[in-house]
């Protein structure tokens, strides 16, 4: 689960980290209200108005203006509330602006980059650290792999005091801003591990002209399996920001993530999952869709995936590939008739079936009457799919 820049703030805050201040607002007024109350709190006129979408880049995309003096808040807020923030992250159709983050502007003296995340090769949690703040980390690993620096923090003794002044050290803090930077950076680490994140990402982290140690920007993802542990933080979920075909799909258990393709498919086990997206590609098709059904399939949940499947409008044909481990292919087939009667599947449904009562499965296939194409091979289901585009192409 993703959170906006404020909420991952006003998250970060309660673990003790240095962040600079601000509050939100979903429309003019109460940004301008915001921009005076800050003025009247702190005599400050200069503002930051920040766009809040699940995306980065927003600077980049015109959704970050710097505003002097309370009326070019109000102009710089109109301007960015209700737009279409196009960033490398949102595609081409942007995503709509509904809130913004009204921030004191910071006199920047350096900015860095701080992040930690999982690092599954070594099984451990990994921070790291850059001079190259404010750039993306992928270029910089790309570009200048030198400029990162990595600790990596063993789970059964957790982040060390000595790792934390290692890092900073080599972003080069002295004094004062050193201190504040171990802080920040235990923090840090303490609130990613403490709400089950996956990510946390500062950047850039900021030193100001008055040596402060601050967060300007902040990235949090969470681990959807640990959200029962955290009431307050399921609550922060922004519905708006996320496809409305994967929200559909959460409320039947669902692991659905949309694509570009022509292909749906409908699959149990993210590994088969994966195969079978490379072998639609290898069949001349692109996958429409990443649909996993899991373990527990039943009627319900596989009439579920077709209507959800057959939402996407650039679907041309559907491959349901199930292997039966724990769910039964007899159900999975049940399932199909079901949404086949009670959904217009009006495209052609390739469907393979293996493992557990997979005969029983084909049977029932065999004698609904309805037009599915079964497989047994994989090799057998790409052809089929293959046939059954150039049959639409035709």
């Amino acid at each position: 689960m993703k959170v906006h820049e404020y909420q991952a703030k006003e998250i970060l805050a309660k673990y003790g980290v240095s962040v600079q201040p601000g509050i939100v607002a979903h429309t003019v007024e109460e940004a301008v209200a915001a921009a005076e109350k800050m003025r009247a709190e702190n005599g400050t006129d200069l503002f930051v108005v920040k766009a809040q979408i699940h995306a980065g880049g927003r600077g980049k995309g015109g959704g970050v203006k710097l505003a002097r003096g309370v009326d070019e808040v109000r102009e710089k807020a109109g301007a960015i509330l209700g737009m279409m923030l196009k960033t490398h992250q949102t595609g081409p159709e942007g995503q709509k602006v509904r809130t913004v983050l009204i921030a004191e502007a910071v006199d920047i003296a350096r900015e860095y980059y701080v992040g930690v995340t999982l690092d599954r090769q070594r099984s451990m949690n990994v921070i790291m650290a850059s001079t190259e703040g404010g750039v993306e980390i992928e270029k910089v690993a790309e570009e200048t792999p030198e400029k990162i620096i990595k600790v990596w923090v063993d789970p059964a003794i957790g982040l060390r005091p000595f790792q934390a002044r290692q890092l900073a050290f080599g972003l080069g803090f002295e004094g004062k801003a050193f201190k504040q930077a171990v802080r920040f950076i235990m923090a840090l680490y303490r609130a990613y591990e403490e709400t089950d994140a996956t990510l946390a990402e500062i950047n850039p982290l900021v030193l100001t002209d008055q040596g402060e140690v601050l967060a300007v920007d902040a990235k949090i993802n969470f681990d959807d399996n640990a959200l029962f542990r955290h009431k307050d933080l399921a609550e922060m979920r922004d519905l708006s920001e996320e496809d409305p075909l994967e929200v559909e799909a959460s409320k039947y258990h669902l692991n659905y993530i949309k694509l570009d393709g022509n292909v749906g498919c409908m699959v149990n086990g993210a590994g088969l999952a994966m195969a079978t997206m490379d072998i639609i590609k290898l069949a001349g098709g692109e996958p429409a869709n990443f649909l996993d059904v899991g373990g527990n399939a039943n009627p319900e949940t596989v009439e579920a995936g077709f209507r959800i499947i057959l939402k996407d409008p650039n679907v041309r044909a559907i491959l349901v590939n199930i292997f039966g481990g724990i769910v039964r292919c007899d159900r999975v087939a049940k399932g199909i008739v079901q949404a086949a009667k009670n959904v217009e599947i009006n495209m052609p449904l390739i469907v393979r079936l293996q493992g557990t009562n997979a005969e029983e499965g084909q049977h029932i296939l065999e004698e609904s009457g309805l037009e599915i194409e079964t497989a047994i091979l994989f090799e057998e289901a790409a052809e089929k799919v293959t046939q059954a585009l150039a049959q639409l192409q035709d």
